[in-house]
């Protein structure tokens, strides 16, 4: 494994997981809530925040997949929402590791209104803001980074580095 920088520290996540989940609860108390996770980047994420989150709902996940071995350029997104619950009369919370380009969220987002909920929101915990391809950014995010190939908290190179418990820069990615 190639040496990481330390972008955003573990306590930094953390805070800001507890921040994202008021808000959340907050916004959610009394309302019907299922939160979607886009595996496999945002696993750490949802996990965490579903603890932080203090208003009863339920789980569901999608397998979205852009990048293949060690590619740090998306490809073809491929979506499963087969193992979706019934989000019909529900408000759905999209979560994903990370707001690049931002098409993965967009399709998906798009793709789950189809199940008739009553609203569908975004939820990130990094934004690439400078790589946006679509018209909309996430509804809620923890922190706009720069636009650096990012790992750890979930996030992977090749699938390595998922395990960092803090976000960090891969020294020269494109050389694996």
């Amino acid at each position: 494994m190639k040496p990481v920088r330390r972008l955003i520290s573990e306590a930094e996540i953390e805070a800001s997981v507890i921040q994202l989940g008021r808000r959340i609860s907050d916004e959610y108390r009394g309302k019907p809530l299922t939160v979607i996770g886009i595996l496999t980047g945002s696993i750490m994420l949802v996990t965490d925040l579903m603890r932080r989150i203090d208003v009863p709902h339920k789980l569901g996940l999608v397998a979205a997949s852009s990048y293949r071995g060690d590619a740090t350029v998306a490809g073809a997104l491929k979506v499963d929402l087969s193992e979706l619950p019934d989000l019909a009369g529900r408000h759905v919370l999209v979560i994903d590791d990370i707001f690049d380009t931002g098409r993965t969220m967009s399709s998906i987002v798009e793709r789950v209104k189809e199940f008739a909920p009553l609203s569908v929101k975004s939820v990130v915990l990094l934004w690439k803001k400078s790589r946006m391809e679509v018209a909309i950014g996430p509804d809620y995010f923890a922190f706009e980074i720069p636009d650096e190939f990012v790992v750890g908290y979930g996030l992977d190179l090749d699938d390595e580095y998922r395990h960092l418990p803090y976000i960090g820069v891969v020294e020269s990615p494109v050389d694996l």
